[in-house]
């Protein structure tokens, strides 16, 4: 099969368009072939080991232990393991696979467990299903696991135009949140698209300065010092950190728990779970029509160095995916 072999670490360039072995399906795997596939900030983390830290796991200190890139998926089983009972050849699927299990869905083949994976929405493409699971999670889990969003509540979203930001927009709304989204000039537009109550352009409004207060605050991959979060939330409110630079993650796990001196409000740091029923949940809201994916472009598998470089460089709106058939 192809796939895109990363044999150390550096910029896309490393990367190559190679012929491996297919993989074969244990016993409780199904055999997917890749229909899709799409980008995410863990692609580029692993990469360019960034945070240099990533070099300290095992096998890691030169190049990524998994030499195949991407989580995110979706296409149709081709084969089984035995004691599969989820699925069976020719079902249409997607998922993610975290990091921790060493195999990567750049690729036109990948061996996962039943438990990684539910039936892809049928109202979606291939690459409009890839690119749900990982970011789509990280929203849901930031606004309802960490942030304990509420009907009625004020929440917003900063860097609501990204991957990550336009599925919290619509997930807060589906939770009937009023919502703030936060992003630049030339994306007010999609952020009206996609349901926001009211939207901040950030070259030209500062939201923790204008007198505002909210309930949540998703902040994807934020940038203001936490005192300025904390400024712009109710008492008692939350604000969640959705990646960012290591002193933003420092700063906002010191903070966790409310205290009298911050009225009561809470930071947390997100820590994605991979989870089945959150991804059945998702499943639903897509074909509710409640959640739609944001694709800025499509690639195909060999053109996988310009994808990264265009997704690094140009900071797209909602997602980049990868076309594999």
């Amino acid at each position: 099969m192809k796939a895109i072999i990363c044999p150390r670490y550096g910029s896309p360039d490393v990367l190559k368009l190679r012929e491996v072995e297919k993989p074969v399906p244990q016993e409780e795997e199904v055999l997917i072939q890749i229909h899709a596939a799409s980008l995410n900030s863990r692609d580029l983390r692993m990469l360019r080991a960034n945070p240099l830290f990533m070099r300290l796991m095992p096998g890691s200190l030169f190049r990524p232990k998994n030499k195949i890139l991407g989580a995110d998926l979706a296409g149709r089983v081709e084969a089984i393991g035995s004691k599969v009972k989820q699925f069976k050849p020719g079902d249409e699927v997607f998922g993610f696979l975290p990091s921790s299990i060493g195999k990567g869905t750049f690729a036109e083949f990948v061996c996962a467990s039943e438990k990684l994976l539910t039936l892809k929405p049928a109202i979606l493409t291939f690459e409009q299903a890839a690119a749900i699971p990982l970011a789509a999670m990280t929203a849901l889990q930031g606004l309802r696991n960490y942030g304990n969003i509420q009907p009625g509540q004020k929440v917003l979203i900063n860097g609501a135009s990204g991957g990550v930001g336009t599925f919290a927009v619509q997930i807060a709304k589906a939770f009937g949140a009023e919502v703030t989204a936060v992003c630049s000039t030339k994306h007010l537009e999609l952020a009206r698209s996609l349901g926001a109550d009211h939207i901040i352009d950030y070259k030209f409004e500062d939201f923790t300065q204008n007198g505002l207060r909210y309930d949540l605050i998703l902040a994807v991959n934020g940038y203001h010092p936490i005192k300025d979060y904390l400024h712009a939330l109710n008492p008692g409110g939350s604000y969640v950190v959705a990646g960012g630079s290591m002193r933003q993650l420092i700063q906002a796990g010191s903070n966790r728990k409310g205290n009298s001196r911050t009225d009561g409000q809470i930071t947390n740091v997100l820590s994605l779970v991979q989870s089945q029923s959150d991804l059945l949940f998702l499943k639903n809201l897509a074909e509710s029509g409640k959640i739609m994916p944001v694709i800025d472009r499509i690639f195909p598998l060999s053109k996988i160095v310009d994808a990264i470089w265009y997704f690094e460089k140009e900071h797209p709106r909602g997602k980049v995916a990868i076309h594999m058939v």
